[in-house]
């Protein structure tokens, strides 16, 4: 027995949401995520101009957001904080220095509706991920913390979203900049360790095994690389040849390469820290050699609060990271209330000389 071929079904006809209109719900972006046949991150990234989108997705994308009439409320979104939130950008946890600016930036949204959504790097992630995928959240406004990402990326973002740059010294037309004047905090460390008496004088900064990106001594000047650069000026100006060592972020690093340092045919009589972190980790190699400040002087940046603790009595620079945090948000508020002209706000740097520097022992 046979039977004949079950005849097809025609396909039912896919109907579009209505665009918005009079009466009518606007179309939202999981409306076009639905239509293209997408997430709804993929729309934002294509509504954002963000890297890495082809162009078969932006085809599709952009066709769903003109079927629906879609208009991405980001104009609403800055004026009215429709979503209530800031993102932040963090590249470290557990960092003393960006707990502070995170700490300032708290007190400074006590008083108002927004809450705050931190977006820490993992180890290998890259800064732009952790700044997309606040984006894609549709924050309304994003603070991002000396991210290794070109500025012209940046300025995309800026274009959608609020942005708020903390640490390096960009000057972009889009985003607003808040920085501690590094060169005057370093210029300050240099000429204390000099009035002391130190010649022999190292430098520990964050390591460049990450690759230096196109724009580097275009735009974007990092914080370390602008002490850095203090350091070897002011240690040449002087004859003296700079002895700069790389190291990662956490202070275990610090305290292996002081250990090589003071191991050196002619050791140190003080090292430079880039920050406190690495700071720490200088003096707790220094302590387990049995040596004080009078043989080796440490110097750390950020006068983070362990800095100030009398069992440790770091000099250190103060950038006021509480400060720091508090202009973000002040920044991004007056960003959410209209203001388009760019801001850049430089925090004073402050040396605080404690017992651990000291003139060098004499002979």
């Amino acid at each position: 027995m046979t039977s004949e071929p079950r005849a097809a079904r025609p396909p039912v006809p896919r109907t579009p949401p209505a665009p918005a209109g009079p009466g009518l719900r606007p179309s939202t972006i999981q409306d076009v995520a639905r239509e293209a046949g997408v997430s709804r991150a993929a729309v934002s990234k294509v509504i954002r101009n963000a890297y890495g989108v082809s162009d078969h997705m932006r085809t599709q994308v952009e066709a769903a957001i003109e079927r629906l009439g879609y208009r991405p409320r980001v104009a609403a979104r800055a004026m009215r904080g429709a979503s209530f939130t800031l993102g932040f950008e963090v590249p470290q946890v557990g960092n003393d220095f960006l707990t502070m600016i995170v700490d300032g930036a708290t007190e400074a949204l006590a008083a108002t509706p927004y809450e705050m959504i931190i977006a820490p790097l993992g180890r290998d992630q890259k800064s732009d991920v952790a700044i997309n995928s606040l984006a894609d959240r549709q924050v309304d406004g994003i603070v991002a913390i000396s991210p290794r990402v070109d500025p012209a990326w940046l300025d995309q973002i800026a274009e959608h979203t609020p942005l708020v740059m903390i640490g390096r010294h960009d000057r972009s037309d889009r985003y607003d900049t808040i920085t501690g004047d590094d060169r005057s905090g370093a210029d300050q460390v240099m000429s204390h360790l000099f009035d002391l008496g130190h010649r022999r004088i190292a430098h520990l900064t964050i390591h460049p095994s990450r690759p230096e990106p196109p724009w580097a001594g275009q735009a974007g000047e990092e914080p370390h690389v602008a002490r850095t650069a203090v350091y070897r000026e002011r240690m040449r100006a002087r004859g003296l040849e700079p002895v700069v060592v790389h190291t990662m972020f956490d202070g275990s690093e610090a305290h292996a390469a002081t250990r090589t340092l003071l191991a050196s045919p002619e050791p140190p009589t003080a090292i430079f820290a880039g920050n406190d972190t690495l700071a720490i980790g200088v003096l707790s190699a220094v302590a387990e050699a049995g040596l004080d400040a009078q043989d080796v002087t440490v110097v750390g940046y950020d006068d983070v609060p362990i800095a100030r603790h009398p069992l440790v009595s770091l000099t250190s620079v103060d950038q006021s990271g509480i400060t720091l945090g508090r202009e973000a948000v002040r920044l991004l508020l007056e960003r959410l209330a209209g203001r388009t002209e760019p801001v850049r706000y430089e925090a004073p740097a402050v040396l605080h000389v404690r017992r651990s520097s000291a003139a060098p022992r004499q002979p």
